[in-house]
C-alpha cells in the first residue's frame, strides 16, 4: 500500500471512529434519566395558584414577581431532587415587610399553597398568630404557649405578624426572648416540617433582624410589599363593594376618589384596610340615609337603591370636614392651627 493510500485509510477509521463515539453519546443522553419541567409544572398545579394571585389580588407587582421566581426555584429543586442532584431542602422561612393593608397575610395563603401543592410542607395550612399568641405574662408561662403554637403549626406554614413585638427590650420582665429562643430552635431544626413568615413594617423588622441576628440567617427570602396608589386603592374598593352587592356610581367612584387623595395624606393609614373601615362608614350612612327617607314618607326602594353608595354617603366623612377645616385655619394663630391638626389625627370618619 502506498503511503497516500495508508494516509487515506487512518483518515477513514479516524472519521468512524469519531461518528461512533458521537453516536454513542447521543445515546447516552437519550438513555439518561430526564425531567419534564413543563409537566411538572402542570402536574403540581401551581399555575392556577399563581394565576389566582394575580386576578385576586390589585397591584403588588413587584411581590407577585417575587413568588414566581420562588415557585420557579422550588419546582426546579424538586426536578433535581428526582434525578438525584438535589444538596438538601432548600431553606424556606421568609419575612414580609411593609405597611399594613399591603396583602401579607393573603400572599402567605397563597405561598402556603404553593409549598404544599410542591410537596414541601405536608398540609396545606397557615397559623396566623401574634406576640399575644407566643409570650406568657409569667415565669414558666411563655414555652407551653409557644410549643402549642408551633404544634399547630408544624407540617404548614406559621405567620407571625409584627414579629418584632416579640421581644421588648426595655422591659427587664419581659418573656419574648424566650419565644425567640425556642422559635429559632424549631426553625432550624424542623425547618424540613415547617415554614416560619415573619411580617411587619420594613423598618422595624431591620431593627428586629440587627438585635436578633440568628432570625436573619434563617431566613431565606425577604419580599417587600409597596403601598397602593389611588388607583389602585379605588379598585380594591370596588372588588369589596361587590362582594358586599353594593356599588359605586359615577358621582360617588369620583367622591371616593376625593376621599382617598385625602385620607392617604393622613397619619395612621392602613391602605386596604382603611379602605375597608371607609367603606363600613359609607355603608351605615346609606343605611341612615334610606331609613331617615322612609320614615319621612319616601316611596318604597328597590334593589338599586339599596345598592347604590351615593356621593353624599361619602363626602359626610370627616376626612372631608376636617380637611376644610384646615384650609379655612391655615392663616390663622397657631393655638388655632394646633387644634385643627388634632383633629385630623384623630381616626377618621
Amino acid at each position: 500500500m502506498t503511503e497516500a493510500a495508508a494516509i487515506d485509510a487512518n483518515a477513514l477509521c479516524s472519521d468512524g471512529r469519531d461518528a461512533a463515539a458521537l453516536q454513542d453519546s447521543q445515546d447516552s443522553r437519550a438513555q439518561a434519566p430526564q425531567v419534564d419541567l413543563a409537566a411538572l409544572y402542570r402536574d403540581s398545579g401551581i399555575g392556577d395558584v399563581l394565576a389566582e394571585l394575580d386576578r385576586d389580588l390589585v397591584g403588588l407587582a413587584p411581590v407577585k414577581t417575587r413568588i414566581r421566581e420562588i415557585a420557579a426555584h422550588l419546582l426546579v429543586e424538586r426536578a433535581r431532587d428526582s434525578l438525584g442532584l438535589a444538596g438538601g431542602a432548600p431553606t424556606l422561612h421568609m419575612c414580609f415587610s411593609g405597611n399594613p393593608g399591603t396583602g401579607k397575610t393573603t400572599v402567605a395563603l397563597r405561598m402556603a399553597e404553593v409549598l404544599h401543592r410542591l410537596g414541601y410542607i405536608r398540609r396545606n395550612h397557615l397559623v396566623s398568630v401574634t406576640r399575644d399568641d407566643l409570650v406568657g405574662q409569667y415565669i414558666g408561662h411563655t414555652a407551653p404557649k409557644t410549643r402549642d403554637v408551633l404544634k399547630r403549626a408544624m407540617g404548614g406554614v406559621l405567620f407571625i405578624d409584627e414579629a418584632y413585638y416579640l421581644y421588648r427590650p426595655e422591659n427587664e420582665r419581659d418573656y419574648g426572648q424566650e419565644a425567640i429562643e425556642i422559635l429559632l430552635q424549631t426553625m432550624e431544626n424542623q425547618r424540613d416540617d415547617l415554614v416560619v413568615i415573619l411580617a411587619g413594617y420594613a423598618a422595624r423588622m431591620e431593627v428586629f433582624f440587627e438585635s436578633n441576628p440568628g432570625f436573619r440567617s434563617r431566613i431565606a427570602h425577604h419580599i417587600t410589599f409597596p403601598d397602593y396608589d389611588g388607583a389602585e386603592l379605588l379598585d380594591i374598593a370596588e372588588r369589596m363593594l361587590a362582594t358586599m352587592h353594593y356599588r359605586f356610581d359615577a358621582d360617588s367612584r369620583r367622591a371616593f376618589a376625593d376621599y382617598l387623595a385625602l385620607r392617604t395624606r393622613q397619619a395612621n393609614f392602613a391602605n386596604a384596610r382603611s379602605v375597608r373601615n371607609a367603606l363600613d362608614r359609607s355603608r351605615l350612612r346609606q343605611a341612615n340615609r334610606l331609613f331617615a327617607t322612609a320614615m319621612q314618607g319616601g316611596a318604597p326602594i328597590d334593589a338599586a337603591a339599596l345598592t347604590l353608595i351615593a356621593a353624599a354617603d361619602v363626602r359626610a366623612s370627616r376626612v372631608f370636614t376636617e380637611s376644610e377645616a384646615l384650609a379655612a385655619n391655615a392663616g390663622a394663630p397657631a393655638s388655632s392651627h394646633a387644634t385643627a391638626t388634632r383633629a385630623v389625627t384623630a381616626p377618621p370618619g
